[in-house]
């Protein structure tokens, strides 16, 4: 089986590279044309355009991989089905659920590959391309990141109106109550200085209320210089206005952590992060249904057939799973059952009708 499974692997290969192409072309021309109003302005030539398209490929690779893949292998088994080499192959010993084993194999490394693509390289140029076109539009990096933001911070709720790269804040509000939820201590001050540790605040005002009277005492107390440390960084504070799809792997773990910790909902990161780490297996579902209508007629079935019935399988089963998600979501359902939910009885019902067809 060992020059069966390298033709079959090059066949999948090659299938897989040209789907890849065709989607990656069809998603540069129409984002091109969307880019189009914005060449002309500043420095942003057609070049400079093309350029940030290139760049987010990557991303759009990894976003779109499960579905890539799985049309992929389609086409490819599609092929062997229609020449008739699938035949071939199943008189001289190989089971249908073996050339399924081995198709579901060679697409297993080909989402391991698009993962580390994910992961690693797609954060680090999707970022270099924004800053480019930003840069070229002549849209600071300054004035970008003057946009302000809310956090919870254990006891605290910090209010910041501007905030300058993750580093300046100002007009910073610093919000603290007891365990009954009662305001306590406001602290207010026209600029701060954050090291990824510690709030610097300067010209600080702090407000004690007193609760404890039928009428409620205020003393305020000014304090030119103080430290306020937080359990947050930086980089949390860049991935508040992202969403959970934009991030990796290790930031999402990160956020999820941090929300835990101060009590926050984190369904909506829980979800992405079941759903990337059942990703194989999702694939592995989807091909097994693939390969039950490749199987189905292996002379009758035409290469137009499988294609429809590859597409459809992918976007049926995505639209399956976000609406799975979605309701998890509106009624905060567990996020692991929800997530493994999808996969788990794709899985079990294209298992079952394989083996069936297998044995037969």
């Amino acid at each position: 089986m060992k020059i069966n499974t390298r033709y079959i692997f090059i066949t999948l290969l090659t299938y897989t590279l040209t789907v890849f192409l065709v989607w990656l072309s069809i998603y540069s021309f129409f984002n091109f044309l969307a880019e189009i109003d914005s060449v002309g302005q500043g420095d942003y030539t057609s070049f400079k355009a093309m350029k940030y398209i290139a760049l987010k490929i990557p991303e759009v690779i990894h976003n779109h991989a499960t579905s890539i893949i799985l049309v992929g292998s389609v086409l490819g088994m599609g092929h062997l089905s229609t020449t008739n080499q699938l035949v071939v192959l199943r008189i001289s010993g190989a089971s249908i659920f073996k050339m399924t084993m081995l198709t579901i194999k060679i697409s297993l490394f080909f989402i391991f590959l698009t993962i580390v693509i994910g992961e690693f390289l797609a954060p680090w140029s999707t970022q270099f391309a924004e800053k480019q076109r930003s840069n070229a539009l002549g849209i600071s990096s300054i004035s970008s990141n003057q946009d302000g933001f809310w956090i919870k911070d254990e006891s605290n709720f910090i209010n910041v109106k501007q905030n300058f790269d993750g580093k300046l804040f100002v007009d910073i509000n610093i919000f603290e109550v007891d365990s009954s939820n009662q305001l306590k201590i406001i602290t207010k001050a026209e600029d701060a200085i954050f090291d990824g540790k510690n709030i610097q605040m300067n010209n600080a005002n702090i407000y004690k209320i007193n609760n404890d009277k039928n009428i409620n005492n205020i003393d305020k107390e000014y304090r030119k210089k103080i430290n306020r440390p937080v359990s947050f960084d930086k980089e949390l504070i860049e991935d508040l206005k992202k969403s959970p799809e934009d991030l990796t792997t290790w930031k999402i773990i990160k956020q999820i952590n941090y929300l835990s910790d101060n009590k926050l909902r984190s369904i909506f990161f829980e979800i992405e992060l079941y759903k990337r780490l059942i990703k194989p297996f999702t694939l592995i579902a989807m091909i097994m249904i693939g390969m039950l209508f490749i199987f189905e007629s292996d002379r009758n079935a035409t290469l137009g057939r499988k294609i429809f019935f590859g597409v459809a399988i992918a976007l049926s089963f995505e639209m399956f799973a976000r609406l799975v998600n979605a309701f998890a979501i509106g009624f905060n359902l567990n996020p692991i059952i929800i997530s493994i939910l999808p996969t788990l009885v794709v899985m079990c019902i294209a298992f079952s009708l394989l083996l069936r067809k297998s044995i037969k």
